[in-house]
Order: structure tokens, then C-alpha cells, then sequence
């Protein structure tokens, strides 16, 4: 703006806040595109989590709820939660009143499962999965996968949309718009790699014998 006549300074503050402000958009719209696109990774994994495969793993009561003192809580805060063997999970209860409870919530879950009490502990084996079990499975969590991916593009498309907009508005240069779908796509990319990544884990696991 040095050297510019007085009654063109007050344009050129203007113009200057306009691309500060705009280069502040741009950075909103990458971390904003970040953040949906980890959550569609979290939403992956919690669904994943819920497909029951023939080797047991602690988390797969994480989502199973019981009613504790009006409340509704997961059992994981009611009770202890760990791998007896490759098998079984075994759940012990904090409180012994609880017991009956955990139990009755860990075989309505819809989990396929059939906890049994011996004294305070309760136990609860993996039924084996047939071979016609494991590819409805399989094709449960491409599906799942699929699904996430679809909504980590659509973060994309939604950023996209937004710089096309910024850039109709004069609010960043064409250059700048670049730059940032560039920056967007590689998000795409790194999250729908992290897809695949947990969707090979647990095909891993469902074919697993």
C-alpha cells in the first residue's frame, strides 16, 4: 500500500484484511474437512467393533449397556473386562449385585453370545463361525467400509464446494483454491487408506479359525 495516495489507502486495508481473512477460511475448511473425515474413521471402527468374529477381544462388550442404579451404563464401567484365553471373555462385576444384571445385558446384546456365572466371575465364549457365517460377515464390513468411505468423499466434496464458493466471491485467489483441494484430496486419500487398513484387520480376524 506504500506510495499509494491517501484516497486509495482505505481500499487497500480493505483488500489486505480480505485476503488475511480469507486466508483464514481456507485453514477453517482444511481442519474442518479433517475433523469429519476422523470421525467417519471413529463411526468405522465402533461398527467394526460390533461384528462379533470367532477370536474374542475385550472390545467387543464396549457397546453392550446395563442398568446401573437408573442409569444406563457400558459394562465396562460396572465390571472388569479382559481375555480369559484366544476364546473367551471374562467379565467380573465390581458389585456382586451387578452380576445377574451383566450377564442377562451380555446375552441380549444381539451379539450371538452366551455368557455363563461361575461364582462371581462370568464367563463368555466365542461360538464358532460357520464358513457361510464368515462371508455374510465379510460382506457386513466391506459394506460398513464402503459406507465410510462414501462419507469421507462427500467431506470432500462439501470442502470443494466451499472454495468454489470463496473463489466466485473473490474471497481467495485461484491459486489459493488449488492449493487447498490439493491439501483436501490428500486428506481424502490418508483417511480412505486408514478404510482399508481396518477393513483388512478385520477380514484378518473373521477368517481367522
Amino acid at each position: 500500500c506504500h506510495g499509494r495516495k491517501r484516497r486509495y489507502a482505505r481500499n487497500c486495508v480493505k483488500q489486505s484484511y480480505k485476503i488475511k481473512l480469507g486466508k483464514q477460511m481456507l485453514e477453517d475448511i482444511k481442519k474442518t474437512a479433517d475433523q469429519k473425515m476422523q470421525k467417519s474413521l471413529e463411526a468405522l471402527k465402533n461398527d467394526l467393533a460390533k461384528v462379533r468374529t470367532g477370536r474374542a477381544h475385550a472390545g467387543l462388550l464396549d457397546h453392550v449397556m446395563v442398568e446401573y442404579y437408573g442409569s444406563m451404563v457400558a459394562v465396562n464401567q460396572v465390571a472388569n473386562v479382559n481375555l480369559g484365553d484366544s476364546r473367551t471373555i471374562n467379565v467380573q462385576p465390581y458389585e456382586k449385585n451387578m452380576i445377574a444384571k451383566v450377564e442377562k445385558a451380555i446375552r441380549d446384546a444381539d451379539l450371538g453370545l452366551n455368557p455363563a456365572t461361575n461364582g462371581d466371575l462370568i464367563r463368555v465364549p466365542m461360538p464358532m463361525l460357520t464358513e457361510e457365517r464368515r462371508r455374510d460377515l465379510t460382506k457386513i464390513v466391506r459394506n460398513e467400509a464402503e459406507g465410510a468411505k462414501v462419507a469421507i468423499r462427500n467431506v470432500r466434496r462439501d470442502a470443494n464446494d466451499t472454495l468454489k464458493k470463496l473463489l466466485k466471491d473473490k474471497e481467495i485467489s485461484e491459486d489459493d483454491e488449488r492449493r487447498a483441494q490439493d491439501e483436501v484430496q490428500k486428506l481424502t486419500d490418508k483417511a480412505v487408506i486408514e478404510v482399508d487398513k481396518l477393513l483388512q484387520i478385520k477380514e484378518t480376524d473373521l477368517m481367522a479359525v
